[in-house]
Parts: structure tokens; C-alpha cells; sequence
């Protein structure tokens, strides 16, 4: 299984402004929750998920950041679908995707 290029993901998110909170496993969680992003089979592109509950107006400036870093860093950003996070116990939550 190769590595995730986790370091090129923080500098990209770094450039834009942003900052990352938690991995977990193929998972990106950034420091603020309108959008994860997550890695795929292609070390070059990542994928980036939207929460259900963001306004999508302000989500996609932040995007349009994140693509213009990720191709200064010859990464490409595809977007993918969107999520709601469900609490799941005192301690846990449950990522839901849809399309």
C-alpha cells in the first residue's frame, strides 16, 4: 500500500489559509467542518466532500483556494458529494455520505 501525501495535503491547505485538524485513515478533517477532504487510489488528486449544512456560497470561495494550491503543488482537487456528521454515543461520531 503506497503512502498518503499527507505532507504535500498540508501544505496545499496551509497555502489556502486553512489548517488541519484530525486524519483518519483516508479522511482530512480541516479546522473548521464545512468540508473534508479525502484521499483516493491516485496520489495526485484528493477529493473534497461538503457538509450538508454549510452554505455552499461561502464553501466554494474556500474551494476555489484549496484547487489554485493543490495545482501550484501538481495536485488536482475533484469534488465529490456531501456528508452529515451523526452523533453515534457520548464519544463518537458517523460520517453519512450521499451524492
Amino acid at each position: 500500500m503506497a503512502l498518503k501525501p499527507l505532507g504535500v495535503v498540508k501544505t496545499i491547505v496551509e497555502a489556502a489559509g486553512m489548517g488541519i485538524s484530525y486524519v483518519y485513515d483516508d479522511l482530512i478533517f480541516l479546522e473548521h467542518n464545512s468540508f473534508l477532504l479525502q484521499f483516493t487510489d491516485n496520489e495526485r488528486e484528493i477529493t473534497v466532500h461538503v457538509n450538508r449544512e454549510a452554505d455552499e456560497a461561502v464553501v466554494q470561495g474556500d474551494i476555489a483556494r484549496l484547487q489554485e494550491s493543490a495545482l501550484d503543488h501538481a495536485m488536482q482537487l475533484t469534488r465529490g458529494g456531501r456528508y452529515t456528521l451523526v452523533p453515534e454515543g457520548e464519544d463518537s461520531l458517523r460520517i453519512e455520505f450521499s451524492d
